[in-house]
C-alpha cells in the first residue's frame, strides 16, 4: 500500500513538472490517502485540517494535528511531517503559511473539495494570488485502478456480501429495523477483521463496519436514504438496503444495494423492482472499453421508460478511494470507458409515497466487458 502510494505521488509530481505546476496543496481525505497512504478518523469537521503539499522536485510536506502526527507518521510513507497544535504560535494556520513560502505566485488546489476554513485562510493571506484546480490531473489518475486497488476492491466486495446476507438472515416480521443494522456491522467487521493483521500499516486500519446503515421498508422504500429506525416489519414489506456508505476496506469505497421482501410482494411492488433490475442488467451490458459513460446510462433509460417510467438517477459513479470519483454513469458525460475503471452501476425507481425498486453493484471494466466486485443474487428477493 504505501509503496503504491510513493509510485503514484511520483507519477503526480510527473504531471506537475509537465504542466508547469510549481506546488499543489491537497486537502482532500481520499487525495491524500491515494498519495501519503494515510488517514485519520478526526479531521476537519473538528477544525482540525490536515494537508499535503506536493511540489515537482522536492519531498512532500504532511501537515497535520500534533495529537495525531505518531499515527500518521506510523502510517505514511512521506518523512516531512509538520504539526500544529490547537492555539498559540504553532497553530495550523502559520504552519500551513510557513509551508507554503514567500513568494508564492501560483497554489494549485483541489476547487470542490477544499474545505471552507483553509480556503478562507487562503483568500486572506494571499489576496493577490488565484486559486487553480489540481483536481483534474489527480482524478485523471485515479480513474484507472491497479491489479492491488481491485485485489482490495474485491476484498471489500466479499465484506459487503456478508453484510447483505446477515441483512437476509435477520429479516422477519416484527423485528426492528436497527436490530437487522446492527447484524449487518457484526457479520461485516468480522469478516474484515480476517483480511488484517495487528502488525505494521495494517494494525492502524481498523475492521469497524460503520456510519449510519440506510435501511427502509414498506412504503418508506420510496424515501432512497431514509436511515434504519425503530419501525418493525410488517408482512409483505418491501425492504431496501444501501451500503454505499459502509461496504468500505481500506479506504476502497463500493456501491452495493438490495431489496428484500418479506413474506411476499405484491404485482407492483414485483413490478417495480424487476424493472428495476432489467435496467441495471441492461446498463450492465453496455459496458466494454471503448463506450462512453452516456452510453451506458442510455441503454438503463431506455429501459425505465419502455415500462413508463422515467427516473432522476444517474445510472452509476466511479468508485475508489471516494464515494464520488470521475466519470458518471449520466446523460453528457462523454469519457470513454477503459479497462481497469470501476463504477456501482444501480437500477433505481421510486413512486413516491408508495414504494420503490433498486438494485446496486459494484464493477469493474476488463477488456471485454465486466466483472463484479460485488455478488448477491439478482433475482427477486422474497423472505
Amino acid at each position: 500500500m504505501l509503496e503504491q502510494a510513493r509510485q503514484r505521488t511520483a507519477v503526480f509530481q510527473e504531471k506537475l513538472r509537465d504542466a508547469g505546476i510549481r506546488q499543489a496543496l491537497l486537502t482532500d481525505e481520499s487525495s491524500i490517502a491515494y498519495l501519503a497512504g494515510f488517514w485519520g478518523y478526526l479531521g476537519v469537521e473538528f477544525g482540525r485540517p490536515t494537508c499535503l503539499i506536493v511540489r515537482p522536485d522536492e519531498e512532500p510536506i504532511v501537515i497535520t494535528p500534533l495529537m495525531e502526527s505518531e499515527m500518521v507518521s506510523r502510517m505514511t510513507w512521506i518523512e516531512d511531517v509538520r504539526t500544529w497544535e490547537d492555539a498559540g504560535n504553532n497553530y495550523w494556520e502559520a504552519v500551513l503559511a510557513n509551508s507554503i513560502g514567500t513568494g508564492a505566485t501560483s497554489l494549485w488546489v483541489e476547487l470542490q473539495q477544499i474545505p471552507a476554513i483553509v480556503r478562507n485562510f487562503l483568500d486572506n493571506q494571499y489576496p493577490g494570488i488565484k486559486l487553480e484546480n489540481v483536481a483534474p490531473k489527480l482524478s485523471e489518475m485515479r480513474m484507472i485502478k491497479s491489479v492491488q486497488e481491485i485485489d482490495v476492491m474485491k476484498q471489500a466486495g466479499s465484506i459487503a456480501a456478508v453484510m447483505m446476507g446477515a441483512a437476509e438472515a435477520a429479516l422477519a416480521e416484527g423485528a426492528p429495523e436497527y436490530e437487522i443494522a446492527l447484524a449487518v456491522i457484526n457479520a461485516g467487521t468480522r469478516k474484515a477483521a480476517g483480511f488484517l493483521s495487528e502488525k505494521g500499516w495494517e494494525a492502524f486500519v481498523s475492521p469497524m463496519i460503520h456510519n449510519l446503515q440506510i435501511m427502509q421498508s414498506g412504503k418508506d422504500t420510496s424515501m432512497v436514504h431514509r436511515r434504519a429506525s425503530v419501525k418493525a416489519l410488517e408482512q409483505g414489506d418491501p425492504v431496501y438496503f444501501c451500503f454505499c456508505n459502509m461496504a468500505q476496506f481500506k479506504q476502497y469505497k463500493l456501491g452495493f444495494d438490495r431489496m428484500f421482501f418479506v413474506g411476499d410482494a405484491s404485482d407492483a411492488a414485483r413490478h417495480v423492482q424487476m424493472t428495476a433490475v432489467a435496467a441495471q442488467q441492461a446498463a450492465l451490458s453496455a459496458i466494454r472499453p471503448g463506450v462512453s459513460a452516456e452510453e451506458v446510462a442510455e441503454a438503463a433509460d431506455e429501459i425505465y421508460h419502455s415500462h413508463g417510467f422515467a427516473t432522476g438517477y444517474r445510472t452509476g459513479r466511479s468508485i475508489g478511494m471516494a464515494y464520488l470519483e470521475s466519470p458518471e454513469l449520466k446523460k453528457g458525460d462523454k469519457t470513454r470507458l477503459k479497462p481497469g475503471m470501476t463504477f456501482a452501476v444501480d437500477g433505481g425507481i421510486s413512486v413516491d409515497g408508495k414504494l420503490g425498486g433498486r438494485i446496486g453493484d459494484s464493477i469493474v471494466v476488463t477488456e471485454t466487458g465486466f466483472e463484479y466486485l460485488t455478488d448477491y443474487s439478482r433475482e427477486l428477493l422474497v423472505v
